[in-house]
């Protein structure tokens, strides 16, 4: 049984990468100059004075506001500009973040940090006279919609692309303040207000980025889990004028109901019972007259007792105007008009172990039962479609038997096998991971191919490859597993797309000469692995202990390696999972 207090400060700690930057915040007060006049910023509803950093060489200008307090009147309504304010603004310290919640895990506390008035982003510009019409990388934070914030520290990943580009890292709205949805919500105010917060804060970059040195021509639209989830549905949204390329790291697709469907209107009204406003009938004017305190907790409520493990109340509708669809259907619609110029897309090995009770299940029946609870509209003949994708015998898991990593390629595959879990455990594992983020990530880079454009995979590898990992290669801090030579070269794979549009990182074997995304059988990605090294034990997000590898002796292992048969046949278990959407509305 895995202890409620250790995987809750693990998950504080680590998921989604909402809390990495604080390590950060010590080297940033330490190194800050004072702002020269240069670093004051007009962008004519106010003024912001940041700071250059003299660690990284980079102005830096954090917490500016991108839209108006949603408070009050405002609460489930779209973005506004914000009020005009003339005075200077000192933008030496983050802006308050969003108000979130643990998702449903038992015991779980409430969380008293956040604000309403969160929508903010923060600006890091290389400095000097080479400092103009310069890339800009936007980034989306994860977090399942519910979790999370922008305080992000994208220095090392600019450092590292010898400054070529801008960072600029936003918040938006979570939980029921974004993704509050019902008939009433529709006719008064608007679902998907958290996505309607990306998508205003990109217009931001557009308008203003030029007063910080950067292109609003070349701008690169990235994230990761539901900041990747974010990109998927920017790209599909046909009311967004934007142009811009995208990075989409493990793409979150949860359930997408129709905004006045059952299961939103059942939360909205659950949301207002505990609320005190009632669970019928008008409630949206009592909940825009309520105290955040009060929602706050009703918040927490609703999302703390769900009955799906570690998952959030509260995710992004079909509301018929930002979203008109499924994105599953839509993206391998021929009619759908994409967004995006090009993509980069990547999932980590092992995706789905940390949504999933490891201690519950460990026979066939346990495993129907949470795929009944996952998956509530499955057919009885869906489910024995899912267990036929992932075989495994009927007999209970053993406890005793080998665990080890899988190479994707050969031997046994990560349907049934890892180093945290075999047999029926596993599947759950494998069926959530690919499910979830791992298919998505296969719909979401052929609807750019089928489209005639740049479309480019990877797959993260370095052991164990949970959710989330990825991100502390790229912004840091990095962990043990992945030296320096790693996470530089994984940063370049990001910057090159960035400056040029194609990861291809030249000398660097295995990653000169980037594939393409092909449709089908012929699809190919790169694995991004290590080998050799010192090998001790972690302990994961979720409190399984595994084998990982330190230096020295780590060495990078890239190569372009076959998507389709990867796996024991991912390619045709996503198709599958493809057939499968009408029964999971995503």
């Amino acid at each position: 049984m895995w202890h409620t207090p250790i995987l809750l400060s693990l998950f504080a700690a680590t998921l989604f990468g909402a809390k990495a930057d604080d390590l950060n915040v010590e080297r940033i007060t330490a190194q800050r100059s004072l702002a020269a006049p240069d670093h004051l910023v007009d962008l004519g509803y106010a003024l912001y004075k940041g700071y250059h950093d003299a660690g990284t060489d980079l102005n830096v200008w954090l917490g500016i506001r991108y839209a108006a307090p949603p408070r009050g009147a405002l609460r489930w309504k779209a973005p506004q500009t914000p009020e005009t304010d003339r005075s200077v603004q000192d933008a030496s310290e983050y802006g308050s973040v969003c108000f979130q919640s643990y998702p449903a895990i038992a015991g779980a506390p409430p969380m008293p940090e956040g604000d309403e008035d969160c929508l903010f982003l923060n600006v890091y510009a290389p400095s000097g006279p080479r400092a103009k019409k310069l890339p800009v990388l936007m980034w989306i934070h994860g977090g399942g919609y519910g979790w999370g914030d922008g305080r992000t520290d994208m220095s090392a990943m600019i450092n590292d692309n010898d400054n070529a580009f801008i960072g600029v890292s936003i918040q938006y709205r979570l939980g029921p303040y974004g993704f509050l949805s019902s008939s009433e919500v529709n006719a008064k105010g608007v679902p998907n207000a958290g996505l309607l917060d990306i998508a205003f804060a990109l217009e931001w970059i557009e308008k203003h980025i030029h007063r910080f040195g950067g292109d609003n021509t070349r701008i690169t639209v990235s994230g990761e889990s539901a900041g990747a989830g974010a990109v998927l549905l920017l790209s599909l949204a046909p009311s967004l004028k934007s142009k811009f390329q995208s990075i989409a790291a493990s793409p979150y697709l949860p359930g997408q109901h129709a905004y006045d469907g059952d299961v939103p209107t059942q939360k909205y009204y659950s949301f207002a019972a505990q609320a005190g406003c009632g669970s019928s009938g008008p409630v949206l004017d009592c909940l825009r007259a309520k105290d955040a305190a009060v929602l706050q907790l009703a918040n927490f409520n609703v999302t703390t007792s769900g009955k799906v493990y570690r998952t959030w109340a509260f995710d992004p509708v079909t509301d018929g105007t930002f979203t008109t669809g499924l994105p599953s259907k839509m993206l391998s619609s021929s009619r759908t008009k994409l967004n995006g110029r090009a993509i980069l897309v990547g999932t980590n090995a092992n995706e789905g172990a940390l949504f999933v009770p490891q201690d519950e299940i460990s026979t066939l029946e346990d495993l129907k039962a949470w795929l009944a609870l996952k998956y509530p509209f499955f057919s009885a003949q869906d489910v024995e479609k899912v267990l036929a994708m992932y075989p495994n015998t009927d007999a209970p898991d053993d406890p005793s038997a080998a665990k080890f990593a899988t190479n994707g390629l050969t031997g046994a595959a990560n349907t049934n096998m890892s180093q945290v879990a075999t047999g029926h455990l596993q599947r759950a594992n494998a069926i959530i991971g690919e499910a979830t983020f791992i298919c998505p990530s296969y719909w979401l880079s052929t609807a750019y191919t089928a489209s005639s454009r740049p479309s480019f995979h990877y797959q993260y590898s370095v052991p164990f490859a949970a959710h989330l990992e990825d991100v502390y290669a790229y912004f840091g801090p990095n962990q043990p597993q992945q030296p320096p030579s790693f996470s530089r070269a994984f940063r370049n794979i990001w910057g090159n797309f960035v400056t040029r549009g194609d990861p291809s990182v030249a000398g660097e074997p295995g990653l000169d000469s980037w594939p393409r995304w092909k449709e089908g059988r012929e699809a190919q990605m790169v694995n991004l692995n290590t080998t050799g090294g010192t090998a001790y034990t972690a302990t994961t997000q979720f409190g399984v202990q595994v084998t990982q590898f330190e230096e020295p002796g780590v060495r990078n292992q890239f190569g372009v390696v076959g998507a389709w048969g990867w796996e024991g046949g991912r390619g045709e278990r996503c198709e599958v999972w493809r057939e499968l959407v009408g029964s999971v509305p995503t």
